[in-house]
């Protein structure tokens, strides 16, 4: 019998609300997006003065990270590095740009966060505010 951990609505709640109270701290607006272990969105929030690109991108950046079970920045690095094209995935929600994180427990991926809406080392710090809710 296999034996998964999942995120709670209370731990997605959790994690938007670290996020948001750091966003509206600093007056800025971006998108937050958190899913579960397949990529499947489970919460999402989008902040006074985000760009309306950064909604779709928040997504995927969540998605691939939790897929690809690791930050979307290596993901893009390595895609560069090869070169492998994004495309060369077979879904169009894949992304290169850094501000995915998946989220662990007990050494598993149970869901990732995606930030979009500001400088990508800024989205990252902010999807890192929800992560460490789980650090163990």
């Amino acid at each position: 019998m296999n034996q998964t951990h999942t995120l709670s609505h209370t731990d997605v709640a959790r994690i938007v609300a670290v996020i948001q109270q750091a966003l509206e701290k600093n007056n800025q607006g971006a998108a937050v997006a958190v899913v579960d272990a397949h990529g499947e969105l489970l919460a999402f929030l989008r902040t006074d003065g985000c760009k309306l690109p950064s909604i779709t991108i928040a997504i995927n950046k969540a998605f691939t990270a939790a897929r690809e079970r690791r930050q979307t920045l290596a993901v893009g690095a390595e895609s560069r590095a090869v070169p492998f094209p994004m495309t060369n995935f077979g879904d169009l929600r894949y992304t290169a740009w850094g501000g995915g994180l998946p989220i662990s427990h007990q050494g598993e991926v149970i869901g990732a966060v995606g930030v979009s809406g500001l400088t990508e080392q800024e989205d990252i710090n902010l999807a890192q505010l929800g992560v460490d809710l789980f650090s163990e």
